[in-house]
């Protein structure tokens, strides 16, 4: 099966090398998508050989993955996997992440920060607001309880489930989005756990805090679209 990675990355320009070395061992494939970044990131990324797709402007990561996801598809990829360009996620998970869709097992498989794998340098803050995420999720958008990490953005997934996932939210919603989608379709979905690494610019440069009301009133609005 042809697995393709797609990777969403603004103002990567000292991490996308390292980053795309990782996971290129483990994939047939890369596609990064430049969301508009103004630091050189594309240039950067091009010089590693991967596929390399680019936003004129900064449209949010869930609107990068989908041009990714798109771009994938037409590469004729059976199996689509999301992971983040800056490093925290750990690119050794992908093969366990492909292997129960390769085995006509599951349609999609998340990665899970919260299934006995420590994470590093996770600050206490931010376990408290995912596990507050956590309990939205469950009560607000029906994601079945037994969901560890509804926040997580590894995941894999076959071409006809990337098909059928037609997420629309922008920007940091499009997690939460995909997990509804998916847990109110037939697909059939599993987490494995995954090691994250978190360090002082990755989180200087992730989601803050203050960023979960954004994602509770974009998908209120997403509700009525």
């Amino acid at each position: 099966m042809k697995v393709i990675a797609v990777m969403p990355a603004y103002k990567e320009k000292s991490r996308i090398v390292a980053a795309i070395l990782g996971v290129r061992p483990l994939v047939d494939q890369i596609v990064v998508v430049d969301d508009g970044s103004e630091d050189g990131t594309a240039e950067e990324a091009l010089q590693t050989g991967v596929t390399v797709v680019v936003h004129a402007v900064n449209r949010g990561q869930g609107a990068a993955l989908k041009t990714g996801t798109e771009a994938a598809l037409k590469l004729g990829a059976d199996i689509v996997v999301h992971i983040d360009s800056d490093g925290q996620q750990d690119p050794q998970a992908i093969p366990a992440l492909v292997a129960p869709i390769c085995e006509g097992n599951e349609d999609v498989v998340f990665g899970s920060r919260f299934l006995g794998v420590a994470s590093e340098g996770m600050p206490l803050m931010r376990r408290i607001v995912l596990f507050l995420g956590k309990l939205f999720s469950h009560v607000v958008l029906g994601i079945p309880r037994k969901m560890t990490d509804p926040q997580s953005g590894l995941r894999a997934m076959s071409a006809g489930a990337a098909r059928a996932i037609d997420f629309r939210q922008d920007r940091m919603a499009h997690c939460s989005e995909i997990l509804r989608l998916v847990t109110r379709s037939d697909l059939r979905w599993m987490e494995i756990p995954v090691r994250v690494s978190y360090t002082e610019a990755t989180l200087a440069k992730g989601n803050q805090t203050s960023d979960a009301f954004t994602i509770v009133w974009n998908l209120f609005l997403g509700f009525f679209q």
